[in-house]
């Protein structure tokens, strides 16, 4: 038995196990120790990081079976049990999140010196919470633990956001999310009415009605919609951004969105593939209109951080048209971009954190000709740039593509919408860069000027080399989540 535990901690237990220990120790020490607080919350991150590619190394590609299955009965009486496991789709999304909250803690090293024990504890908390999520098997959990997440977020926006409307953003963040997800509440009753269980290998293999699958899409649906977000439940989105400390713009760009995608992968489309199918053109026109729509109002934007937020509604929106284009290559195609997103716009609101920091301002009008002051941010902007525009060999490239395939498969129009949003993506990203690095500096604003500090630098290193790697040796991500996709296109019945 003491084997199998083990065996099990370090497989799955141990990422989640070793963020909520990370976050329990700091509450016995003194407000006063900062320093002790903060150690101790980035090596319990990076502990948690260095775990989770374990499952990667012993993961089998050539099943599309969840793999590394644990579970503990929660409520027996209700048959409703605590099922964790991780397939091809899910694994890369739990090594994004624990690569993400380090950078978090190590963004916050300086800046969050009011309430920091606190600070690092909602940080792993919430990491401890979205490492569940990715690998949750029962919908009703799936439910609980994406709206306990938004616990941690509110508070790191509310508590640590930069300007007085952070309380009503906030409040708009939690409201929006926690609203859509009471549907899905009600469709995971239903189900657990009709099959008398929660777990979902017994779900996926249950045949609903067309009626009773098109009612428990919607529902999910309207969950999984505000989170992505899509259009026009988007609002909640930018207003976060703009009042969320750096650090939370940083994982709200990385993880929240991707909540909503997973969950369409993970239920709504194989749950109700007869209802998925028949929503397929109810998805396409609302995502192909947001990704025109959100583009141009980002070229209208005077905010930097509402530029590159209105530039990831219009990244998700793409996703949701691969995900829902009934082939391999749309929806394999749209996990790289999910995970590139969590990459490149934190990269992006990463170097405007770096400038607020300095000028405590992010209107795009007091900015010009970093290039000669800034050079190294410079050089980190334009490289962002290039992979926010999906250049090719930039990790953006390599899902967008196919997605723009497989769209063109199922509907020629909807493809060239897509594609002249990534057009206008590409006007819109060099139009900012050529704004705020080249041009003339205006002295009349800006006084002081000073490249990012050695840990500065080194927050962006690991962005760069993940965007460069993914796009230049993509194998990886085919290699693992190809039988895993297949499955679902299978299951769906799209071929």
């Amino acid at each position: 038995m003491l084997e199998h535990f083990c065996e099990c901690y370090s497989d799955l237990s141990g990422p989640i196990l070793c963020p909520v220990l990370g976050s329990i120790i700091p509450l016995f020490i003194p407000n006063s120790r900062i320093r002790p607080i903060r150690l101790i919350g980035l090596c319990a991150s990076l502990i948690t990081f260095l775990y989770s590619p374990v499952p990667r190394i012993q993961f089998d590609p050539s099943t599309a079976k969840s793999q590394f299955v644990e579970s503990l009965r929660w409520l027996p009486y209700e048959n409703i049990n605590f099922y964790l496991g991780i397939d091809g789709i899910s694994l890369f999304f739990v090594i994004l999140t624990t690569f993400l909250i380090p950078i978090c803690i190590l963004v916050g090293w300086s800046g969050m010196r009011s309430y920091g024990k606190e600070y690092i504890t909602a940080s792993l908390i919430r990491e401890f919470l979205m490492i569940a999520v990715f690998r949750m098997l029962d919908p009703l959990l799936f439910y609980v633990l994406p709206e306990s997440v938004l616990i941690p977020m509110f508070i790191i926006i509310g508590v640590w956001g930069s300007r007085q409307r952070k309380i009503k953003a906030a409040y708009q963040f939690f409201l929006y999310t926690l609203l859509g997800s009471v549907f899905m509440l009600l469709a995971i009753l239903l189900i657990l009415l009709q099959t008398g269980t929660t777990d979902l290998q017994i779900s996926l293999t249950t045949e609903f009605s067309e009626r009773r699958q098109i009612f428990l899409w919607i529902a999910s649906f309207a969950s999984f919609a505000v989170k992505v977000p899509m259009v026009p439940v988007h609002i909640w989105l930018p207003e976060a951004h703009v009042e969320a400390p750096t650090a939370g713009s940083v994982i709200l760009a990385g993880i929240p969105s991707k909540l909503g995608t997973h969950g369409f992968l993970r239920f709504s489309i194989p749950m109700f593939p007869e209802a998925t199918l028949c929503s397929t053109p109810f998805i396409y026109t609302p995502s192909a209109i947001a990704i025109i729509y959100t583009s141009l109002t980002t070229s209208r934007q005077i905010d930097l951080k509402k530029i590159i937020a209105y530039s990831s509604v219009a990244h998700m929106n793409l996703v949701t048209i691969g995900m829902f284009s009934p082939n391999i290559q749309g929806i394999g195609g749209s996990i790289p971009p999910m995970l590139s997103h969590g990459l490149v716009p934190s990269a992006l609101f990463l170097c405007v954190g770096v400038l607020y920091d300095r000028h405590k301002t992010r209107l795009v009008r007091y900015y010009g000709g970093l290039v000669s002051t800034m050079p190294n941010l410079s050089t980190i902007s334009f490289s962002s740039t290039l992979a926010n525009m999906s250049s090719p060999g930039t990790s953006s490239f390599i899902g967008e593509f196919p997605i723009s395939l497989g769209a063109f498969q199922r509907n020629s129009l909807v493809a060239t919408l897509a594609a002249l949003g990534m057009i206008l993506g590409a006007a819109y990203s060099l139009w900012l860069y050529n704004r705020v690095v080249s041009g003339n500096l205006k002295p009349d604003f800006l006084h002081k000027f000073s490249d990012p500090n050695g840990r500065e630098v080194s927050i962006f290193i690991p962005f760069l080399v993940g965007v460069v790697r993914m796009g230049v040796h993509p194998k990886v991500f085919p290699d693992r989540m190809h039988t895993s996709v297949s499955n679902l296109v299978q299951h769906g019945k799209f071929h």
